[in-house]
């Protein structure tokens, strides 16, 4: 029975192996246009939006919600959601800043906590969520309590613990010379490339469709001028910051699992239809309860990023409308909030219109309360342009 089922997940692996994500995905040009107007907007009243302080800084403030937002991109695909995720940095933070004050700790061995930490919440969870039959919002929206619950029991009365460490504060605080700046631009834009060569090429040999030449050309081009013109840019002021690498290096690697491994078709295929994929074979439990380990350990990631922001870890680290605001960004970047489709960078995108727009309100002096509107809106009209875009392609699929 289980070799059956063992044949039955790789014929369907090999059967959607090509044709993931499934559509084409096309919401990311309409953000690119929507991100460029809210650029545009915000320069014209104001006029240090887009210097290159400012979009240093920019950078700087969407570098947690940019990383969560990955992981909630994976989820999103799935069909789910995790709404503990800014506990589960909150927790993870404070573990790392409590260890740290230990002067025999290592700060490797602090880090590796604080990140097992993020897989063991990853893994309690998703066992209610598989084993117990309990749905992902009321599991995570529990979680969420109970790891705020435990982040002020780790901080303690203080409130806040302070970190001297000087690799954790420098990861973001410190920016890429302005001439490896350079190098690792263009190491990007031929990765990028390559990667679409390689694909192209694979298509190609398998007798599949395959996008236009030009198409393809126009897009690296566009992609090369905004890679350059922000390294640029940022080299005018102290230079890209090294959280930007690590961010962006994260968006490559889940890029990679989402699209060149079964764990990531696997993925895609659950949260487009459940019981196909289980009927075809896919192990749905096990993938889902690696989906909210990842999450966990990105979350986690991310709670380090905030801490090396602040020095510090404290009670607040993680709260508000972080999880929120990651659901948000994963959504207004191009993620379906109804499962099955999805792009890692939809998350750096949707991060980008989150944060740009906060920041030119910020700009502004405008206070929180618009900001909060503002996304508010954002993220209702990008839900609803999703939900029509659905209905079309299930007309468009009854029709032939």
């Amino acid at each position: 029975m289980t070799t059956t089922r063992k044949a039955m997940a790789n014929d369907s692996d090999r059967r959607i192996r090509d044709y993931l994500p499934i559509p084409r995905d096309t919401s990311s040009f309409a953000v690119l246009g929507g991100l460029i107007v809210v650029w545009v907007v915000f320069q014209m009243l104001n006029q240090n939006f887009l210097s290159p302080r400012n979009l240093s800084n920019l950078i700087l403030q969407i570098a947690v919600l940019g990383t969560i937002a990955v992981g909630m991109v994976i989820v999103l695909i799935l069909g789910e959601i995790d709404l503990s995720v800014g506990a589960i940095a909150g927790v993870s933070a404070s573990v790392l800043a409590v260890m740290l004050t230990r002067p025999v700790v290592p700060t490797w061995l602090a880090l590796f906590v604080a990140l097992a930490i993020g897989a063991a919440i990853g893994l309690i969870q998703s066992v209610g969520i598989t084993q117990l039959g309990i749905p992902s919002f009321i599991t995570t929206l529990a979680g969420l309590l109970v790891w705020q619950g435990v982040q002020l029991i780790v901080i303690g009365s203080n409130g806040q613990v302070p970190i001297h460490d000087k690799f954790i504060r420098a990861i973001a605080s410190t920016y890429v010379p302005p001439l490896v700046g350079w190098i690792l631009a263009i190491i990007g834009c031929l990765v990028v490339a390559g990667v679409k060569l390689y694909r192209r090429r694979r298509r190609v040999n398998a007798g599949l469709s395959v996008a236009p030449l030009g198409a393809d050309i126009l897009s690296l081009v566009l992609i090369a001028i905004v890679t350059l013109g922000v390294t640029w840019m940022l080299n005018l002021y102290l230079g890209a910051p090294w959280v930007l690498v690590l961010l962006l290096l994260l968006v490559v690697v889940m890029s990679v699992v989402m699209s060149q491994t079964s764990f990531g078709r696997h993925v895609y295929a659950i949260g487009g239809n459940r019981e196909a994929a289980r009927r075809a074979g896919i192990r749905v439990k096990g993938t889902t309860v690696c989906v909210f380990v990842i999450i966990s350990v990105i979350a986690a990631l991310g709670g380090v990023i905030e801490a090396s922001r602040e020095f510090s870890a404290s009670s607040a680290l993680g709260g508000g409308t972080l999880q929120l605001n990651a659901i948000a960004a994963a959504v207004i970047g191009g993620t379906s909030l109804f499962g099955g489709r999805g792009k890692i960078y939809n998350a750096i995108l949707g991060a980008l219109v989150v944060g740009s727009v906060q920041n030119g309100l910020n700009l502004l002096g405008q206070p929180a309360a618009i900001q909060d509107i503002a996304t508010g809106l954002i993220l209702v009209a990008a839900v609803a342009i999703d939900s029509i875009s659905r209905k079309r392609l299930a007309a468009r699929g009854a029709a032939s």
